[in-house]
């Protein structure tokens, strides 16, 4: 059991971290019963949760299965802060109203994938509050400036000459005092996350906790153009409260190439069973569109139920397959004569209005089921069906 508990815990991971460590503790759960625990952190910066973040929750969803203890911390605290990871300045600080809203919004999501019997949603406010002046000045003795220019982005923007605020430098520090409050057996992230948590590990030697956690790290999962990094903002997400219709099509419109990878990092068919399906479309016995439905309708079924899944397929086929205008799409209404990318923009169609006309350009807009390629286009007083690609429709009414 051990062996297949590793591989289904190893899969899809970018990096582990004392592997013999989890190996152990699988060990002891099998033999002892005893249990261990998976820790996670997640700032609620924004309200909503993408696939994207669903990558750590998958994995925490395995550990469940094999023994583990979820310790999924809501960082309060430190999304006040920010994480600097990646980021070439200085992140905005939340209020605290804005942060208690996004975490009770990440409370009611999680739970969709992971048990909430084998998992504790811990604020670290709880105990970063109780560690005061003194705590925290005792924390950052633990660790050199040099060390913290070690990290990527702190060198780049130290040697950039771009301003790194103290409450950056402390925010690995809260970070890894988590582990060492929790005593967590183990850490997982996204592979942007690797300083971080190995500070963890550092302070639990350090606070001579009597344990190193094991770091176990995800890849960052690529958005919808296969490219970048899946995001909100660029536009290339699928969000977890997304309705089923959206989820379904959104995932039917990535790359054959790219549906492999979200099978890895995003379903819960075994290694095997995958395997078993990319073979039967390399050998031409298994369409890939077949296995992309099969993708959309467990990924939409995971979130919504069986039930809306299988309407949203229909759904799918009906405005693909007939050429079709979905029967529920958002409406709009905006005044007269407004320029094509802006009204794209207004109607949720577009992220921006450069987006739009490099769209336009591209034969991917339609107005009434027309191809336009006049990106100075304006709409005068009317009802227009506006689509971009395939799958975004928006019903506008232009008035005086």
């Amino acid at each position: 059991m051990v062996k297949e508990a590793m591989a289904e815990i190893v899969r899809g991971t970018a990096e582990i971290i004392d592997k013999e460590k989890i190996e152990k503790l699988l060990k002891e759960y099998y033999e002892e019963g005893k249990h261990y625990y998976v820790k996670a952190g997640f700032d609620p910066t924004a309200p909503d949760l993408h696939l994207g973040h669903t990558v750590l929750l998958q994995k925490l969803a395995t550990f469940q299965k094999y023994g583990g203890i979820i310790q999924f911390i809501i960082g309060d605290f430190t999304a006040m802060i920010g994480d600097p990871t990646g980021k070439s300045e200085t992140r905005k600080k939340l209020d605290r109203e804005t942060v208690l809203k996004n975490a009770k919004s990440y409370e009611e999501q999680v739970f969709k994938i992971l048990d909430p019997d084998k998992t504790q949603v811990l604020f670290n406010s709880q105990w970063i509050d109780k560690l005061g002046a003194s705590g925290l000045v005792e924390l950052t003795t633990l660790v050199s400036v040099a060390r913290m220019l070690e990290r990527d982005d702190f060198e780049k923007r130290y040697k950039a000459g771009k301003p790194i605020a103290i409450s950056e430098f402390i925010y690995p520090l809260l970070q890894g005092y988590d582990s060492v409050y929790l005593k967590s057996d183990i850490e997982i992230g996204g592979t942007d996350q690797k300083f971080n948590l190995l500070m963890g590990r550092q302070l639990q030697r350090s606070f001579s906790v009597g344990k190193e956690q094991a770091v176990l790290m995800m890849p960052i999962l690529e958005g919808l153009d296969g490219v970048q990094k899946m995001s909100k903002s660029l536009g290339n997400y699928i969000g977890v409260d997304e309705e089923p219709n959206t989820m379904f099509a959104k995932v039917m419109s990535i790359s054959d190439e790219l549906m492999w990878r979200y099978y890895e990092l995003l379903s819960s068919k075994s290694l095997e069973e995958i395997e078993i399906l990319k073979e039967g479309v390399k050998e031409g016995k298994v369409h890939p569109k077949y296995a992309k439905e099969l993708l959309a309708a467990e990924i939409t079924a995971r979130f919504h139920g069986d039930e809306a899944a299988k309407a949203a397929k229909e759904e799918f086929d009906r405005v693909h397959k007939q050429n079709d205008i979905p029967s529920d799409i958002a409406e709009y209404e905006l005044k007269g004569h407004i320029w094509i990318a802006k009204a794209l923009v207004e109607c949720a169609l577009e992220p921006s209005t450069s987006q739009a006309r490099r769209d336009i350009q591209a034969g991917a807009v339609r107005v009434n089921k027309e191809k336009i390629s006049d990106k100075d286009l304006h709409l005068e007083e009317g009802e227009y069906i506006l689509q971009v690609g395939k799958r975004k429709f928006a019903k506008l009414k232009v008035t005086k």
